[in-house]
């Protein structure tokens, strides 16, 4: 489901298979961006059709939780969905709502205790469980009690930068770095421009069928759709190409192309920092070559980030006991 200047809906059952169905090369999909997946009563359909066509699926851009159907939680099990990412933004509902309005944490933690329980009905380790935890400046005494609550249920602890700085920023930056691993407490004005390497590596498409090419592009199409044409088609369209090059330095900027419009193109342009076309195009060939590979990469980068976590809460604990010792003596 998506609501924007791209239109709103809810992507059909048909539309999916349409797109397995002609386009057998597809081995992962991502079901998420700007929408709620729980919300789609086809959810189950498309996991199961999904899994019959051995196509491994994510939901990985951070899902609300606040209401889904037992057999849909029931269905990420028994279908091997690869992972759900959970946006939980506080260990408190006072904390939780402030953000996510009109949520209730009660209702998230009921319905991953009840995945949980499907795991263990099927005997599985999938879906991998994360809990994302956007840094503010009104949640980061909760930090501890969230990885806690985490730990708890068998997620992985994954903090992430706000990408609105001025909205609730971190107060106690160190602390929270040392608390998270975290190489900043705020995302630097540039933070978005890695979402341009989705062009190459991960094309995002609407849920009517519409090539959006990028996560955050709400405001205008590519033209062709996945739904009617071949992916082929749409995702090496002129004005999909050209993009590429836009935002690779090597064109100028065009009116008709949506990235014009973008601040993360802007702040590009400005810099004269651009993405390395090669780098995106050699790592764009192995995932599609290699998608399991994607995965592996994820998982060892969040173990890098627990044991650099590790490090930094022992380091800062060191140096709080030897300044206390210091004041005794």
């Amino acid at each position: 489901m998506r609501n924007n200047d791209c239109g709103s809906g809810i992507l059909k059952f048909e539309n999916f298979k349409f797109l397995l169905d002609n386009n057998p090369a597809i081995r992962q999909v991502e079901l998420s961006n700007w929408g709620e997946v729980f919300l789609n009563k086809d959810l189950s359909r498309i996991l199961e059709y999904a899994h019959t066509a051995r196509v491994k699926v994510t939901i990985s851009n951070g899902a609300n939780l606040n209401h889904a159907s037992e057999k849909a939680l029931e269905a990420l099990v028994r279908t091997q969905v690869e992972e759900v990412v959970v946006a939980l933004d506080g260990a408190t509902d006072e904390t939780y709502q402030k953000y996510r309005v009109r949520g209730r944490i009660d209702r998230v933690l009921n319905n991953i205790d009840t995945i949980n329980a499907f795991k263990r009905k099927y005997d599985s380790q999938k879906p991998r469980l994360v809990w994302q935890y956007i840094l503010f400046g009104h949640n980061e005494h909760e930090i501890g009690a969230a990885r806690l609550l985490s730990k708890n249920l068998d997620m992985t602890f994954a903090p992430k930068l706000n990408a609105l700085p001025d909205y609730s920023p971190v107060v106690n930056v160190e602390e929270v770095m040392a608390e998270t691993g975290l190489q900043a407490g705020r995302v630097q004005p540039d933070w978005g421009t890695a979402i341009c390497n989705q062009l190459w590596r991960s094309p995002q498409i609407n849920w009517d069928g519409k090539i959006l090419g990028c996560c955050h592009n709400t405001w205008q199409d590519f033209g062709g759709n996945a739904f009617a044409d071949t992916l082929d088609e749409c995702l090496n369209s002129v004005r999909l190409v050209y993009a590429r090059k836009m935002v690779a330095g090597k064109v100028p900027q065009r009116e008709d192309i949506p990235c014009t419009r973008c601040e993360f193109y802007a702040c590009m342009s400005r810099t004269d920092r651009w993405v390395n076309f090669r780098r995106v195009s050699t790592l764009s060939y192995v995932e599609k070559r290699f998608p399991h590979l994607h995965l592996a990469f994820k998982q060892a980068r969040r173990r890098y980030t627990a044991a650099r976590v590790l490090l930094l809460r022992t380091l800062l604990s060191y140096a709080q006991k030897m300044k206390a010792y210091v004041r005794t003596t």
